[in-house]
């Protein structure tokens, strides 16, 4: 774990307007700057709803997104953006709509393709003015600098980072999600749960993003299973707003770690949501860590309102009743996931270095392996 002294760099957006009712003032925000020209980056459920945003002037919506983002969707979204040669691109729905919407900012018009931009600091320019606006509570994209792409030939995830990817202006309206399902919710909750456990528990973690990661895993445990209850309470839904924006704010300067490396094949494979695939890897990944930040997982139970621990085989027990109690499904089988399978998926997520090499203890492809046969 790094020192108090260590260096660190903490990037947001210019702005952030985080409350009820604050979704309707991007469309003025735009107007301010005298921004006509507007591609909203969206998803079909989404699409139907983009008034709310109170844009006016030359709007053009892309919404055809129906899951998480992969080659084929970007070039569409690309292709688009460089006919309309928007002035403003904004990213309305969860982290796979914003994810499009970064690229979509930069990319069009720049002379740079994706294969060009995969890795850090690759972006030559913002194209465009980024907006950011969650519809969901788990993902903290519209905070951060990162966009998520699957290459349909490799099925690999591509990842793209950024300063020039970061928002201009996020708006964070927990009234958006009222009525969100429940699946939804709760697997959205737990991807904001992973991202703050990941970064807490993270080699590359450090004091001043551990403060917004240990609030963050909190703010999940007391509201989230009263957001799963009550699909309208906007108490709950403002709670696992904010507990997603500090997971955005984690996913910057250390980012995640073995969790979700072992959770992308569900996704890529089995095209599981991000946020279900998180869920159902969480308890196995936090007790395999546990020997390795005893201190630590014991403070993540705590904050989850369980007792504390330190042990994996109690850990384990603990996290997954949590997440099975929320309704959140623990069984790869259930995806349709078979014993064969297992061993590609185990060394596809080895492969993940970027985020494995974050994770304090080492998972070897036999250890991967091993979390996936006991989560069939």
């Amino acid at each position: 774990m790094l020192s108090l002294s260590s260096a660190i760099e903490l990037v947001q957006p210019n702005r952030i307007r985080f409350g009820r009712g604050t979704v309707g003032e991007v469309g003025a925000w735009l107007r301010e700057r005298a921004i006509a020209r507007v591609l909203v980056v969206t998803d079909v459920f989404n699409a139907k709803r983009v008034d709310v945003l109170g844009l006016d002037g030359m709007v053009t919506i892309a919404g055809e997104l129906a899951g998480e983002p992969d080659t084929a969707d970007l070039d569409r979204i690309i292709a688009l953006a460089e006919n309309v040669a928007p002035e403003a691109v904004v990213g309305f729905g969860g982290g796979s709509a914003m994810d499009l919407a970064k690229l979509a900012a930069v990319l069009p018009g720049s002379g740079q393709k994706l294969a060009d931009v995969v890795g850090p600091e690759r972006v030559g320019r913002k194209g465009a003015v980024l907006v950011q606006v969650p519809t969901t509570a788990g993902t903290g994209s519209e905070v951060g600098t990162r966009a998520l792409v699957t290459d349909r030939a490799t099925a690999a995830k591509l990842a793209v980072q950024s300063l020039h990817m970061l928002a201009d202006l996020a708006v964070v309206d927990p009234d958006v999600a009222l009525g969100m399902p429940r699946a939804i919710t709760v697997a959205t909750g737990v991807d904001a749960l992973a991202h703050c456990v990941e970064a807490f528990t993270n080699r590359k973690a450090h004091p001043t993003v551990d403060l917004y990661a240990l609030e963050g895993i909190r703010l999940v445990g007391h509201w989230l299973p009263r957001a799963a209850i009550d699909l309208d309470d906007p108490e709950a839904r403002a709670g696992m707003a904010l507990a997603s924006l500090y997971g955005g704010y984690c996913l910057g300067p250390v980012n995640t770690s073995a969790g979700h490396a072992v959770a992308y094949p569900l996704g890529t494979r089995f095209h599981v949501a991000h946020g279900a695939a998180n869920a159902l890897v969480f308890p196995h990944t936090l007790a395999f860590n546990a020997p390795a930040v005893a201190d630590k997982t014991a403070l993540v139970l705590t904050a989850l309102g369980l007792p504390a621990a330190s042990d994996p085989d109690t850990v384990f027990a603990a996290a997954h009743r949590w997440c099975h109690d929320l309704g959140c499904e623990m069984r790869l089988s259930a995806y349709g996931v078979t014993d064969k399978d297992l061993p590609v998926m185990a060394q596809e997520a080895h492969a993940i270095r970027r985020l494995l090499d974050n994770n304090p203890r080492d998972l070897t492809r036999e250890d991967i392996l091993a979390i996936y046969r006991r989560a069939l």
